[in-house]
């Protein structure tokens, strides 16, 4: 091969992998920022695992969705919709799903905006903090009136790029235990107790860190974005190289974190017991004086360029996902009013752009936006996985090729169990503290939940099983 053709083949590869970065620009946000800085502060590199494990699940879902475009012409959206067409409960389906993912991109729209504006204040500490609100949300006003969706896409790419390469010079600017953080990311280990806090909680830390990363809206946008055109191998080799970018990313963020010790965080708060309370509230403030007295300037930059790239990438992502997830539902029923130029595609992002910029400018603290983001996901995934995985198992979709293995079948069922586990606890989380209900161990414990959860997705699986067998019988 002439040297002219290989360097067309590494410039349409590159391409590809910017491409694709739209996915992961979509998951490294705020939210990620926050829970892996946390996870890494309070349990060092002990929960990498987590990372590499939700890494892993989420270019699963998301090849899934990329392969009913590829396979059927339809992005998620649209073969959601074909499955359920003609059906009573098929109007009920689409509703569900728009709203879910309409309600779920608004929610993190919210800790977007406060996250990016949380990253500019360390860049401008004395710049008011309705100018920064107003140049983030004029600056994703612009991005997202891009008519190209391929100039999105590579746009993000590239700012994912540069936020790696911020993060990447945080951690290798200062010496790390690389054996310790080489078995952290490969053993997987649920500690009793925090060593910074002394504080339990690692279990629900790990299911934060998988919510952060395998993000429903994610999934629907990843589909809504694919030119169609695409092979199967260009596909997967883009995405795999994505989303795994990404995921290293994640692991940067957690080892950055790592950095932040306990006489930090009782500098910076003034308290002389160090709790998870404690943690959670100075946690932006601990990292930033950790990253000033080790890197000097330079670090505190880093943190806040990574912080809002983090949030402003995701700024544009989420209202693109729900405008798109709209238009692949319903565009159906009348292709003009559901054009990317049309008004009620621009209404949709509109709408989710001016709900997370209203919290920007009323002022509301960034973590609890983001942690009431991250619950409403756990609730969303369970929701979106079990659709999918009906979709990518439904012959009269996919084909007879385009169906997944039961190799893969399995592999997503333990996905859906997972995210099905992490919605469970959301769930019982919230109906103790609204009714103050107390939470016996025998009553909705966690081994409950765990049960639950593999008995539903055993049923999934029986019952692909069962409709996939009937439907191949009748090919035949």
């Amino acid at each position: 091969m002439a040297f002219k053709d290989k360097l067309r083949v590494f410039q349409s590869r590159l391409l590809n992998i910017v491409f694709w970065s739209v996915v992961s620009a979509a998951f490294i946000g705020p939210g990620t920022i926050t829970t892996a800085t946390k996870a890494g502060a309070a349990y060092g590199f002990d929960l990498l695992w987590a990372i590499a494990f939700s890494t892993f699940a989420c270019l699963l879902l998301q090849e899934a969705s990329a392969r009913i475009t590829i396979y059927s012409g339809r992005d998620l959206g649209q073969a959601i919709a074909k499955q359920f067409e003609g059906k009573p409960s098929g109007v009920v389906v689409l509703v569900l799903v728009i709203g879910a993912i309409i309600l779920g991109s608004a929610a993190y729209e919210a800790g977007n905006v406060l996250g990016s504006v949380e990253g500019l204040k360390m860049l401008f500490p004395s710049v008011p903090s309705w100018l920064l609100v107003s140049a983030t949300g004029l600056l994703a006003f612009l991005a997202l009136s891009l008519r190209s969706l391929a100039a999105i896409s590579k746009f993000m790419g590239l700012l994912v790029m540069l936020m790696g390469i911020a993060f990447f010079f945080a951690i290798f600017s200062v010496d790390l235990d690389w054996p310790r953080l080489l078995e952290g990311m490969v053993v997987p280990r649920i500690p009793e107790f925090s060593p910074l806090t002394g504080d339990p909680g690692a279990g629900l830390l790990i299911l934060a860190l998988i919510g952060t990363t395998v993000v429903p809206y994610d999934i629907f946008l990843g589909s809504g974005v694919l030119e169609k055109k695409q092979t199967i191998k260009e596909m997967r080799f883009g995405l795999s190289i994505a989303i795994v970018l990404g995921g290293i990313i994640s692991m940067a963020v957690l080892v950055v974190g790592t950095l932040v010790d306990a006489e930090v965080v009782r500098k910076v708060s003034g308290q002389e017991q160090v709790t998870e309370a404690v943690l959670s509230e100075h946690l932006y403030e601990s990292l930033t004086l950790t990253l000033n007295d080790r890197l000097g300037i330079a670090g505190v930059a880093v943190l806040g360029f990574g912080m809002f790239a983090a949030g402003f990438s995701s700024a544009i992502t989420a209202p693109l996902a729900s405008a798109l997830t709209a238009k692949s539902l319903f565009e159906n029923r009348n292709r003009d009013r559901w054009d990317t130029r049309s008004r009620n595609y621009k209404l949709i992002w509109g709408g989710v752009l001016s709900f997370g910029l209203a919290f920007g400018f009323a002022g509301v603290q960034p973590v609890p936006a983001i942690i009431f983001a991250q619950a409403l996901n756990g609730l969303i995934l369970p929701f979106i996985s079990i659709f999918l995985i009906f979709v990518i198992n439904d012959i009269s979709i996919m084909g007879k090729e385009g169906i997944n293995g039961w190799s893969s079948n399995i592999l997503m069922a333990v996905v859906v169990c997972v995210s099905l586990i992490m919605g469970l606890i959301k769930v019982r989380d919230a109906v103790a503290e609204v009714w103050e209900i107390v939470i016996e161990k025998g009553w909705m414990s966690l081994e409950m939940i765990a049960m639950t959860a593999l008995l539903i997705s055993l049923a999934i699986l029986t019952r692909i099983y069962v409709v996939r067998s009937r439907k191949l019988k009748n090919l035949k």
